[in-house]
C-alpha cells in the first residue's frame, strides 16, 4: 500500500487576506467559546451565536427565528429545544396561543455579556501584542474589503448566514 505523502506547512503570510481573516475569525470564536465554557456556559456551540443574534432586539416566534436564518421550522425548533433545555433562551407570552415565542433568558444575556467581554480581552490582548495603531488599521482594512466586496450590507441587519 503507497504511503501517503504529508502537505507541506502552510505559511500563513502566503495565504490570501480572505482565508487569513477567516482563520482570525475563527481562532477568536474559538478561544472565546471555550472561555465562556470556562465560565460556566456549557453545551454553547459557533452556530448558537446566529439564534442569539436574532434574539438581542427581543422576543421572536420560531416561524420568524426559521425565516431568518434560513432554516426550516423545524431546525429552529430543535435548536431552541436545545437552548431551552441549556437554560439560555426561554418561552414568553404570545397574543395568539398558535405561536410560539421565545427570548434570552438571563442566562443567555450573561452568556452573551460573557462572550463581548472575552471578545473585549482579546482585543485588548492583540493591542497589546501589535500595538493599538495596527489594530485599528486592520479593522479599517478589513471594514473596508467587506463594503468592497458586498457584505456590509448583510452585517449591518444581522443577516450573516451560518456556515452550511
Amino acid at each position: 500500500m503507497p504511503r501517503r505523502q504529508q502537505a507541506a506547512p502552510v505559511q500563513p503570510e502566503s495565504l490570501d487576506l480572505g482565508h487569513l481573516a477567516l482563520f482570525v475569525g475563527m481562532r477568536v470564536n474559538d478561544l472565546v467559546l471555550e472561555e465562556i465554557h470556562a465560565a460556566g456556559f456549557t453545551g454553547l456551540r459557533h452556530a448558537h451565536g446566529f439564534v442569539f443574534q436574532h434574539l438581542l432586539g427581543g422576543a421572536r416566534s420560531i416561524s420568524e427565528l426559521a425565516a431568518l436564518l434560513e432554516v426550516t421550522q423545524q431546525a429552529a425548533s430543535k435548536t431552541i429545544a436545545e437552548l431551552e433545555k441549556l437554560g439560555y433562551v426561554e418561552e414568553t407570552r404570545s397574543e395568539d396561543a398558535r405561536v410560539r415565542r421565545v427570548r434570552l433568558s438571563s442566562r443567555g444575556q450573561a452568556a452573551v455579556d460573557k462572550s463581548r467581554a472575552a471578545r473585549a480581552g482579546l482585543e485588548e490582548r492583540l493591542r497589546r501584542d501589535h500595538g493599538s495603531r495596527a489594530v485599528e488599521e486592520a479593522r479599517k482594512l478589513l471594514a473596508r474589503a467587506l463594503d468592497s466586496l458586498g457584505g456590509t450590507e448583510a452585517v449591518r441587519a444581522r443577516k450573516v448566514r451560518s456556515p452550511r
